[in-house]
């Protein structure tokens, strides 16, 4: 007896609304405008600081400028250390501000200094401390050494002032002024002559061999009153600096001018460094403190990004999304009106494509308790990711809050467990599985396990570099306490729900497999999973390209509007990808769709790996074997990462596609 197909009287349609579209452009305009307006304002938490002169110092009003310091990083090492790691001037009241979880994760050691400014009054050449150094000594020889090591490596300074970073300006060779975050402890020329970094722009560093060091630092503090409003008290909107470098001739006679400090890179005699500095404050009226991030923001480098280029790139993946939702949904439809004719036709005909799976498309696939448990995993990142950015997108996770961006993301795993455990459960329950307790400890260990140990082994190699980005045991504690007693019970909850409910599939599964006829090299899963993740892979290139700079190359990135809509547009598209291979695929009559679905989206992932290490060996100037471990490590953190929330996107919009398109199919 055969069986027959009959569609529904309201066949199963879809469209692309043009409000829909419209609305989406909408959001996209206005994400762009904020991500351009990030800086200019501060949300609740962030209080602005009065200064005043010494005479008018009250509760409300400080008289004293201090100034904190950073770890040192660099651009050819993946190691930050801690400022008090060098030999450099140390504040004997050492203070630590409290920092968040976010700053302990990324190695961000913010000290105390002994620059300290009395307010509005200019300082001429005023002698920090005095550094001496003995070859005889190994301790001060070792110091040296450190401090060679350094500058070899263009280790760069980064001070703060009031919340906001001092920056360093200086003139391109195409005439542009460049500024940076961060300044650098010196720089040297090689046995060859040739210059390095910083001595480029300082003709009178000229003598081969020989390091020079940056000892004396000329600083600029631009304030802003406003008498309306907080009662004629200053607050600083700007501070820059300018890093020079003078050989003192002794401590009685400090004069900021003449030769440069050198630092030989084989001496025997004893010497001395002299750290000094000059400040001088200036009122600028025309910056208000709720906007002082703007000239920073527009003058890193890297980040004058062409405007118009990144909207038109916008406009082009949606364009391409919508022409890929189009086909699928017209070729789709006149489908159901050809089968539609078929069925009520007097004349049987044999049955082809899709419709013919309807007894084998939901025969539960291969490794289904891998596939729930990735699922399960995916579906906590991609929460995850979208509050995380959609906060940052709003301003709650500036620039100015540091720590803030990692620290919401990790509390917000923590506390997503319970949908990983409920996706996950109740997947495995669909796709007929019995043992619901190894899929919850799966789903709470095997990923994040997998994350733990990539980090605790970058960990040991920090550890042993002495590095400031070195997670403490005490803090390796605390996160475990955190994923172990917070994130694995969520977990369980929601597994525990998740197995006592499963999807309900529109067609029941025949007990004998259909026969897959012989596939085209087109219709072969490699090539498809392989196409499948070139159109997502588009929509992040650009984004991933600033986001590379900011982690690895110490810039700052604050267009997080702009990312939010790519994250949006990446996830239409990783959905129209699975969708329109997965119909490819049925229309082939091969119902071994559940990985392909998952697989064609997470691909771009590896997409995403090829690209990191192109621009590991193009762009970035890594040296050391350390170095280079350290930055494939966190590497692969972020591929995970990105691998399991797209390929979760993918599946979940393939396995609603197809649910669909069976319900409306009626057996006789």
């Amino acid at each position: 007896m055969s069986t027959r197909f009959r569609m529904g009287t309201n066949p199963w349609r879809l469209r692309l609304a043009r409000p829909g579209l419209r609305w989406l452009l909408g959001l996209g305009l206005f994400l762009g405008l904020q991500a351009s307006r990030s800086a200019a304002f501060y949300l609740p938490g962030l209080a602005p600081v009065n200064f005043c002169e010494a005479s008018r110092e009250t509760a409300t009003c400080k008289s004293t400028v201090a100034l904190f310091v950073n770890r040192l990083d660099s651009v050819e090492s993946v190691l930050p250390y801690e400022y008090n790691t060098f030999d450099f001037c140390k504040d004997s009241e050492k203070r630590n501000p409290s920092e968040n979880l976010g700053q302990v994760l990324f190695g961000e050691r913010i000290s105390s200094s002994p620059y300290k400014f009395p307010f509005n009054r200019t300082g001429t050449c005023i002698k920090v401390c005095v550094k001496s150094y003995d070859t005889a000594n190994d301790d001060q020889e070792k110091k040296l050494a450190f401090l060679r090591k350094g500058i070899r490596l263009n280790y760069q300074h980064h001070w703060i002032i009031d919340n906001m970073p001092v920056i360093w300006c200086r003139n391109t060779g195409d005439g542009t002024k460049c500024c940076t975050p961060g300044f650098p402890i010196g720089c040297f020329i090689t046995k060859s002559g040739e210059s390095k970094h910083a001595c480029l722009i300082h003709p009178e560093f000229n003598k081969s061999n020989v390091y020079f060091l940056f000892n004396h630092v000329d600083i600029t503090i631009a304030y802003h009153k406003d008498s309306g409003r907080n009662g004629g008290f200053a607050r600083l909107v700007s501070a820059r600096l300018e890093p020079q470098s003078y050989k003192h001739s002794g401590e009685g006679r400090l004069a900021c001018n003449g030769p440069p400090m050198e630092i030989p890179e084989e001496h025997t005699e004893k010497f001395n460094v002299t750290y000094t500095y000059s400040v001088q404050f200036e009122e600028n009226k025309s910056i208000k403190w709720a906007s002082r991030w703007d000239y920073i923001l527009d003058s890193m480098p890297h980040t004058n990004i062409q405007w118009l280029s990144i909207m038109n790139s916008f406009v082009i993946i949606l364009f391409l999304s919508g022409m890929v939702a189009i086909i699928i949904l017209r070729t789709l439809h006149r489908d159901i009106i050809r089968y539609n004719e078929m069925s009520s036709s007097e004349d049987a005909q044999e049955d082809f494509g899709w419709k013919l799976l309807h007894g084998d498309v939901f025969r539960p696939p291969r490794s289904r308790m891998l596939l729930s448990v990735f699922l399960g995993q995916g579906t906590q990142v991609l929460i995850m990711t979208f509050i995380t950015l959609f906060l940052a997108c709003l301003g709650f996770l500036s620039p100015s809050n540091r720590g803030a961006l990692m620290t919401c993301a990790v509390v917000l795993w923590v506390l997503l467990g319970t949908p990983a455990g409920y996706v996950s459960a109740r997947m495995y329950k669909t796709l007929k599985g019995v043992k619901w307790k190894t899929n919850f400890l799966l789903t709470a260990l095997l990923c994040p396990g997998v994350v733990f140990a990539d980090l605790f082994f970058m960990n040991v190699i920090l550890w042993v570099e002495g590095s400031s980005a070195a997670i403490s045991f005490g803090t390796l504690i605390g996160i475990l306490a955190m994923w172990c007693g917070i994130s694995v019970p969520l977990t369980f909850v929601g597994a525990y729900f998740g197995a006592k409910k499963k999807f309900r599939f529109p067609v029941c599964t025949n007990q004998i497999p259909r026969h897959i006829p012989q596939q085209s090299f087109f219709t072969k899963p490699l090539f498809g999973i392989m196409i499948g993740g070139i159109l997502p892979f588009g929509c992040v290139f650009i984004q991933l390209f600033l986001i590379l700079n900011s982690i690895w190359s110490h810039q700052m990135y604050f267009m997080f509007g702009f990312l939010f809509l790519v994250f949006i547009i990446l996830l239409i598209t990783c959905s129209e990808a699975a969708v329109l291979l997965c119909y490819f695929y049925l229309c082939a009559e091969d119902y071994h769709w559940w990985w392909r679905a998952f697989f064609t989206s997470s691909f771009t992932a590896v997409y995403l790996l090829i690209y990191t290490v192109h621009y590991f060996f193009t762009k970035l100037q890594i040296t050391g074997m350390a170095s280079a471990i350290l930055y494939f490590g966190y590497t692969m953190v972020m591929v995970l990462i990105f691998f399991l929330f797209t390929g979760t996107v993918g599946f979940f919009s393939c396995f609603w596609f197809i649910i669909k398109i069976y319900s409306v199919v009626k057996v006789d």
